[in-house]
Parts: C-alpha cells; sequence; structure tokens
C-alpha cells in the first residue's frame, strides 16, 4: 500500500467525516457519540495540526492536535486524536502519521503531547507505545460511553528535554 502524509485540504472534509463518524459508530475510540459534518471537521483545522493519510485518491486516515488548555502557561502541550479507516488498520497508517505529527509539533516548539484512550482499544495503546509515549495512569470511571462508566488511560510523550 502507498501511502503519503500531507496536511489536511477542505476537500479532505467529507472522507475525514466518514472516517470519524464510523469509527464513532464503532464506540472503541470517543466518548461522542454524536455524528459530525463537514463543517465541523473544517473548524478542527483550526485549532492546530491536521494530517491526512492517503492511499490512492481516498483518505485513511488523520490525526489533529487541539489546545490542552487556553492558559499560557500550557501553550506548549497539544492533546491529540489520530484515527483510521476500517480499510487503513493494521498496515501501519497510523505510525506514518504518527512519525511525522510529532516532527511538525516539534518544529512548532511543544514540549508535550498527550491523549487519553480506552484500555481496550490495544492497537491504539500499541501504537502510542511504539512512538514512546508512557502511560502515566487511568482516569477511573471518565465518562459514561451508552450508559455505561467507562476508563480511559493517559498517555504523553515528551518532545523535548526541559531544565528539570
Amino acid at each position: 500500500m502507498n501511502i503519503s502524509i500531507r496536511e489536511m485540504e477542505s476537500s479532505d472534509c467529507e472522507e475525514i467525516m466518514k472516517i470519524y463518524n464510523d469509527t464513532l459508530d464503532e464506540r472503541i475510540a470517543t466518548f461522542n457519540i454524536e455524528h459530525i459534518d463537514e463543517d465541523k471537521v473544517r473548524k478542527w483545522k483550526e485549532n492546530g495540526v491536521f494530517l491526512v493519510a492517503k492511499s490512492k485518491d481516498s483518505v485513511i486516515g488523520f490525526v489533529r492536535s487541539y489546545p490542552y488548555s487556553a492558559r499560557s502557561c500550557y501553550s506548549g502541550i497539544a492533546e491529540f486524536s489520530i484515527y483510521i479507516s476500517s480499510q487503513g488498520r493494521g498496515k501501519g497508517v497510523g505510525s506514518l502519521l504518527m512519525n511525522d505529527f510529532l516532527e511538525v509539533l516539534i518544529s512548532e516548539g511543544k514540549w508535550k503531547v498527550l491523549s487519553r484512550v480506552f484500555p481496550e482499544n490495544l492497537p491504539s495503546l500499541f501504537l502510542l507505545r511504539k512512538h514512546e509515549f508512557r502511560e502515566v495512569g487511568t482516569y477511573r470511571n471518565h465518562a459514561t460511553l451508552d450508559g455505561v462508566w467507562r476508563d480511559v488511560v493517559i498517555v504523553e510523550r515528551l518532545l523535548r528535554s526541559s531544565n528539570r
């Protein structure tokens, strides 16, 4: 599979929306339950880094960052989400996206990136370990999904050394 990684473009919105909504329906990666539209995807681009993976002429995955906090002291910290289409899973798409994503965050001066992952989402946890994320801990009963309380694993990666 020939895969290229590039910044998200407006023409990608429909495919990104489909990947997100399909994954949302699987209940494996997010507490969100409401489908999004293309306008919502366009707005995501305003808040951080947004990369897509393409194979042939189709988007098969994406990763995006968003601010951890509005407080200026946390300006170097980004949160992120990564989604891979069902056709792209298990083919190295996530790893390619993560490589480029981390490079862009470093070039922007970010010092940390973090996320939260369902403990049952083993492919995502494996991907993050491969890219040197560490598991900080678990938020117990973080939120409900379909009426069931769910835990999330907190992951982080330091992107540059600090003076500590």
